[in-house]
């Protein structure tokens, strides 16, 4: 009976493992950085959820509950176009959020968010926070994180420590993995962390002002990272966001990378 039992298991254990690779994986861009990820076993992630005051965020997501159920939070850096509405999502769903240690050790002083809920973690380091089947690893972001929070007492802005800006690569149950930059300039790491992690799709910031162009972009894209796919994002959120996904695409010339050049709130399936 024993062995019966065990060969079940086994057969439900194959049987599971072959229908997370047969799932898909969604990724809906809602404006700015802020991506959701849904992976091939209905895990949500949400990534730098600057939503209710993001102006390119569709309307109907600026209403909160329209996310749906959420299972993990993460944010790459502290300002607020980032940061957004994690405390407020996490007092919601009361999931955890990664983030840079500096960061999530703030956000506790200041009472902004429950030490319980803040999975610390720093550059190199890996977790898997949703069970064995999803990895989250933190690597380097070239890009500085101050935390502005407004005083409840006073009602004054304060400047605080955010640590430094960080991008993920999250591995899927399928071993699917995406390279959430974060907010980052040009650096030749990127060569490296490619190399070693070999991200299938990167999100890749192209404004310029505060982070790459896209002339930056194409060159790390082309020369040192060549991912299947590219998702392009910060850019045209503000005035001072020029870049664009024709200058990209322009800039990276022909490649076997395929860039998606999409409006919020749409979702992509791979």
């Amino acid at each position: 009976m024993r062995k019966i039992v065990g060969l079940m298991t086994c057969a439900l254990l194959a049987l599971s493992a072959l229908s997370a690779r047969a799932a898909s994986v969604e990724v809906q861009w809602l404006g700015q950085a802020a991506m959701k990820v849904t992976t091939p076993g209905g895990k949500v992630i949400l990534i730098d959820p600057f939503l209710t005051k993001n102006p390119k965020t569709p309307a109907q997501y600026k209403n909160l509950d329209a996310l749906g159920k959420i299972d993990l939070i993460l944010v790459t850096h502290a300002h607020g176009d980032h940061l957004g509405d994690a405390p407020a999502l996490l007092k919601k769903h009361g999931v955890r959020m990664i983030s840079p240690n500096g960061l999530a050790l703030s956000l506790i002083e200041l009472g902004v968010v429950p030490a319980k809920q803040l999975l610390r973690m720093n550059k190199s380091g890996t977790v898997q926070p949703l069970g064995p089947g999803i990895k989250v690893t933190m690597v380097p972001a070239e890009h500085s994180s101050e935390l502005s929070h407004k005083n409840p007492v006073t009602g004054k802005n304060e400047l605080h420590i955010g640590g430094e800006a960080a991008g993920f690569i999250i591995e899927l149950e399928n071993g699917f993995k995406i390279w959430h930059m974060g907010d980052t300039g040009l650096f030749g790491d990127m060569k490296t962390i490619a190399q070693i992690y070999k991200p299938d799709l990167v999100m890749m910031p192209i404004g310029g002002h505060f982070t790459m162009g896209p002339s930056e972009a194409a060159l790390a894209t082309r020369e040192w990272i060549k991912p299947r796919y590219v998702l392009p994002m910060h850019y045209g959120t503000f005035p001072f966001l020029k870049g664009t996904p024709q200058q990209y695409q322009q800039a990276l010339g022909s490649t076997s990378t395929k860039v998606f050049a999409i409006s919020p709130g749409d979702v992509l399936s791979f």
